[in-house]
């Protein structure tokens, strides 16, 4: 039988449904390799073990009893640190947070508990998301499990690196620029930016509230597609979340057919400053779609490359407002409060010990953007290269099925090496800010390794709630690939472990 840790969340399931294996020991399983490798990758902040083991012998309790339960009751989950757990710290892999624990779960914790999924502990990010490296953390980097002087990517470095490392068979994200299928790209794994609106915003904490959005990690497309189907859906307590019924996406994962597809190749996401291995898996790729009955079509979207100026506006001044609220006064971090300073005093000594060099500069770029005369010549203007870039997949969609492009123009940098020069850092998520700006799906899926033996991840786009559409090109494209490479990319990894 496959280790436990190396076996697919669908495998997982399927075991466990039948009896085989229970929840307790799929979940020791997993706090055991936490425990021997967590260590050197830091890709948890938090590990809830006993919560964890008792929720698991809930689960076995329930299954022995005759209960109807999910597919993927028993099956481990890590969460993202920005996603409030009762019961388990919140920090946002900051220091204003440091030690909060909230009153609510959010939206995305309460499904995976009412799945009957057990909540591993809450993985490592950059603060308050800000960042592709996950080097901004408050509480030290996480490594790339392929080279542990790498980075793992970012926002979501912690979730992404916890599969590559065997630490989860799931993980949850959020994606505000790319921070789900960046760090997917980088580690081997699969990363997936549902259509706005399509998992509830609902307690995760805010960094713009326009682009975030939550979405599943996982190894493999099916993984990806079983944890969408558990955290999507129409949710009251969110007044951006869809009220519709979600894309079968299992169905469109389990098809691997994508004969008569048309697949827009985006002319403007490739070229110089894109790394020639890169641009070498992705043309492999789309060969293999060709040869599997795909319709090829080079689609130009001309005002793509303003998109990461235009988000480098956008999302600053939705932090500056957002961040007003960790002021010191109502929960989190709170300094210099000796009686003899004033509250404006106590605000800033706080802030300025709380926050970290990057979200401090994010603050302050959108402050500007935001202030009196420059509201228009900036956020003004940010938004309307944002209505063109919605034009833009508009036109395109109207004559493809979906968008494809490398997923990030590089592999995986070593730790430090951008520390020292923010804009080289933001080009890390050049090929998906534009999804964000706009709100439509997008998958990453692994493409191969690159020379440096670094994982290259390929991106899929679709129209707003058109997520089948990517898991359908997903789990063809994988199938396709793994044919060729003779198994999972990460089974490399795997056997390096055993």
């Amino acid at each position: 039988m496959t280790s436990l840790i190396h076996a697919t969340a669908a495998e997982l399931a399927d075991l466990l449904s039948t009896g085989v294996v229970s929840s307790e020991e799929v979940t020791r399983a997993h706090l055991d390799q936490i425990a021997d490798v967590d260590g050197e990758v830091h890709a948890y902040l938090y590990v809830d073990s006993d919560r964890a083991l008792d929720t698991a012998r809930q689960v076995d309790r329930k299954r022995q009893q005759g209960e109807q339960l999910g597919r993927l009751a028993g099956v481990p989950v890590g969460l993202k640190d920005a996603f409030t757990y009762m019961g388990a710290p919140t920090t946002c892999g900051s220091k204003i947070l440091e030690g909060w624990y909230p009153p609510y779960n959010a939206t995305v914790t309460q499904k995976l508990i009412d799945a009957d999924m057990i909540i591993l502990g809450k993985t490592n990010m950059d603060e308050f998301a800000m960042g592709s490296s996950t080097e901004n953390s408050a509480y030290g980097p996480t490594c790339n499990p392929w080279d542990l002087h790498r980075i793992p990517g970012g926002s979501g470095g912690g979730s992404a690196a916890a599969l590559a490392s065997f630490q989860a068979p799931l993980t949850i994200g959020s994606d505000t620029g790319g921070s789900i299928r960046q760090p997917a790209a980088v580690t081997g794994t699969v990363g997936v930016k549902p259509t706005y609106g399509a998992a509830s915003r609902y307690g995760l904490v805010a960094m713009a509230s326009s682009l975030d959005q939550p979405g599943p990690c996982a190894r493999n497309v099916m993984d990806a597609a079983l944890l969408h189907e558990v955290i999507c859906g129409h949710d009251p307590k969110d007044s951006t979340s869809i009220n519709a019924e979600v894309p079968n996406v299992v169905a469109a994962a389990a098809t691997k057919d994508v004969r008569g597809l048309k697949i827009g190749i985006v002319k403007e996401l490739g070229g110089e400053g894109y790394e020639p291995e890169v641009l070498a898996r992705f043309r492999e790729a789309i060969d293999l779609l060709a040869n599997a009955g795909a319709e090829i079509h080079e689609v130009s979207c001309p005002h793509f490359p303003a998109a990461l100026g235009a988000y480098y506006l956008i999302m600053p001044s939705e932090v500056s407002s957002n961040l007003a609220r960790f002021d010191a006064m109502r929960y989190g971090l709170r300094v210099g409060d000796d009686g003899s300073t004033s509250t404006e005093q106590v605000m800033r000594t706080t802030r300025g010990a709380g926050f970290g060099a990057e979200v401090k500069r994010r603050i302050i770029l959108g402050t500007y953007a935001l202030s009196s005369g420059y509201y228009d010549a900036y956020y003004g203007s940010a938004q309307k290269v944002r209505t063109l870039i919605i034009r833009d997949f508009t036109q395109a969609f109207e004559t493809v099925d979906v968008l494809m492009s490398p997923t990030s123009p590089t592999t995986a940098f070593t730790i430090g090496e951008r520390a020292n020069d923010p804009i080289a850092m933001y080009k890390a998520d050049l090929c998906t800010i534009p999804t964000n700006l706009a709100g439509n799906a997008a998958m990453s899926i692994p493409a191969g390794l690159g020379d440096n033996s670094m994982p290259v991840g390929v991106q899929i786009m679709a129209p707003p709630q058109g997520d089948d559409r990517l898991y359908r090109v997903g789990g063809a494209l994988e199938a396709l690939l793994q044919d060729k490479w003779g198994g999972p990319l990460l089974g490399t990894l795997a056997k390096e472990a055993r």
